[in-house]
């Protein structure tokens, strides 16, 4: 299952999931896999890091789309032997336009989840980079044009909601054509639009419109319509797409941010697609389940670190009203490791891919970048601002932001619209006889010499390790006593400041960590979830559900 709805009435669309042949290439092991699936749920795998090969023949004809939901964290695709894409990131999608004779095709695909200076975004790092093809796969049958996209951004006026449509278009002819373009919103026609196609050609079209009757999605009624765009060749329609979308508007004010003109604070949790045995592939009914978790602790929003979110976990989100800080790929990253000639491309392509697969979802709030990376530099500030820039080219109706933990030295506040900052008093050693007060109000005090005071203000990380079922009269690092303790102290000063915007909790769960982090996470995993990884709670669930008014 790729997504909660049909996005598709005329288009061919199926999953080319099911078992596939597999391979690795140091020959430990070969056999079958599931598509989806990471390859470490196989046990000689457990640690695998290298290239794996999967391979499956498929009926296939005419105009393809192979759509690869996403592969990591290298990709490169054969059909009947010959190359026919390659991609890099883990996390975003991407696909394959091919035209092929009827009959059966086989389908290579080459994964390789190792390190390589050719991988700048990918580095050993505080959670773990799983392998294969992690999310679904796609065989989409396409006619003689294709929609690609549509893109609603709404907007809140004094007579009511209106709304920018931009699709874009693209012929598989080797003819010019004349189509037309028809939209509807909940299967009432909005509008419609002539255009003609030369071959091979891409085109872009928008169109504002006005919606004078719909409701407004809220956390609380999160109403959500079906889009529809259906491209016709004379009166036989050739093609369609489907998205859900919400009229909401998020905007900035002063230090308020803003959900459809109303004031609104975010209570919320750092999550990782990580869940035990499963790796980062991760099905619709763990997904619910984290989010029933999420729920009735009485958070209403999720930070997607440190990368773009499977679409369908969005899709959950979106119906379930809670807001989601989604997040470009990139966590720590040192000025040596931003100065990789990768960097810049590989950024830039997965904050592109990022936003245009994701762009409708009304849960969205704000775009993220960089987390804890090289913020007090003027080499990492150009770099701040080089990606900050494509977001603003892409996706002007949501502030952006990033996580920084670069405390008293930051300069790079003033390159967006939300100030996000990482702390940990009471638990790192550095920080463990500084009451949460006292740092929140230095770190504030930080920002106002910064001349950044007047925008909102998120705690993008607060909170403690403990290991789940370690239990101390002593309440001692890594029992859940201590941990239990330590949020306790920070939510209460964090949220009694009306300066804070919103909180984000490091984490909901425990995750896996690189073996190389082993000497400050133990079982090598990042011990500071309120769940563990089989989602059991520990004591800090109990202190985040009071905290946070969770029933």
């Amino acid at each position: 299952m790729y997504r909660l709805f049909n996005t598709h009435n005329i288009r061919r669309v199926r999953e080319a999931g099911g078992l596939w042949d597999f391979r690795v290439e140091n020959g430990s092991y070969s056999g079958k896999l599931a598509v989806p699936s990471c390859f470490e749920v196989i046990p000689a795998l457990a640690a695998y890091k290298g290239r794996a090969e999967y391979r499956k023949s498929f009926e296939l004809c005419g105009n393809v789309r192979l759509t690869f939901k996403g592969v990591s964290h290298t990709a490169r695709v054969f059909v009947d032997g010959a190359p026919v894409c390659e991609h890099y990131n883990a996390y975003t999608e991407f696909s394959a336009d091919l035209t092929l004779e009827k009959g059966q095709h086989e389908i290579v695909v080459e994964v390789d989840n190792s390190y390589s200076d050719a991988s700048a975004l990918h580095v050993e790092n505080d959670y773990y980079t799983y392998g294969g093809i992690i999310r679904p796969l796609l065989i989409e049958e396409l006619s003689t044009a294709v929609i690609n996209y549509i893109h609603i951004t709404p907007r809140l006026t004094e007579s009511g909601w209106c709304a920018t449509v931009t699709s874009e278009i693209e012929s598989k002819s080797k003819e010019r054509a004349e189509y037309t373009l028809r939209y509807s919103l909940a299967g009432k026609p909005i509008g419609e639009k002539k255009l003609t196609l030369a071959p091979d050609e891409k085109i872009t079209l928008t169109e504002s419109y006005s919606f004078r009757d719909v409701t407004p999605y809220t956390p609380e009624e999160p109403k959500l319509y079906e889009l529809s765009a259906t491209l016709y060749d004379g009166e036989r329609a050739v093609d369609d797409l489907i998205d859900r979308v919400g009229f909401r508007e998020i905007k900035t004010e002063g230090k308020k941010l803003l959900l459809n003109g109303k004031p609104y604070r975010l209570l919320g949790f750092n999550r990782h697609e990580d869940y035990n045995s499963l790796g980062s592939s991760i099905p619709l009914q763990a997904m619910m389940r984290d989010l029933a978790l999420i729920k009735e602790s009485g958070a209403n929003s999720i930070r997607t670190c440190h990368y773009p979110n499977d679409e369908l976990f969005l899709d959950l989100c979106d119906e379930m009203g809670i807001l989601v800080w989604e997040e470009a790929h990139a966590r720590g990253l040192n000025e040596k490791q931003m100065s990789n000639p990768c960097f810049i491309p590989q950024s830039l392509k997965c904050i592109e891919e990022m936003i245009t697969h994701h762009y409708n979802h009304p849960a969205i709030f704000c775009w993220g970048i960089l987390n804890e990376c090289v913020s007090d530099t003027e080499f990492g500030r150009e770099c701040y601002i080089t990606l900050f820039d494509r977001i603003r080219s892409l996706d002007q109706s949501r502030p952006r932001t990033f996580a920084s933990n670069k405390h008293f030295k930051d300069i790079c506040f003033d390159t967006e619209e939300l100030v996000s900052i990482n702390m940990y008093p009471l638990w790192y050693t550095f920080f463990e006889t500084e009451s949460t007060k006292r740092m929140l109000d230095k770190l504030k005090d930080h920002v106002e010499e910064t001349g950044n005071s007047h925008k909102p203000f998120i705690v993008s990380e607060i909170g403690a390790g403990g290991i789940y079922g370690y239990r101390a009269e002593s309440a001692c690092k890594w029992s859940e006593e201590r941990q239990a303790q330590i949020l306790d102290a920070q939510l209460t000063d964090v949220l009694a400041d009306p300066d804070v915007t919103g909180v984000f909790i490091w984490q909901f769960s425990d995750v896996r960590v690189d073996e190389s982090w082993f000497n400050s996470r133990p079982r090598s995993m990042n011990n500071k979830g309120v769940v563990d990884e089989y989602r059991r709670r520990k004591l800090a669930f109990e202190v985040v559900k009071r905290h946070f008014g969770g029933k």
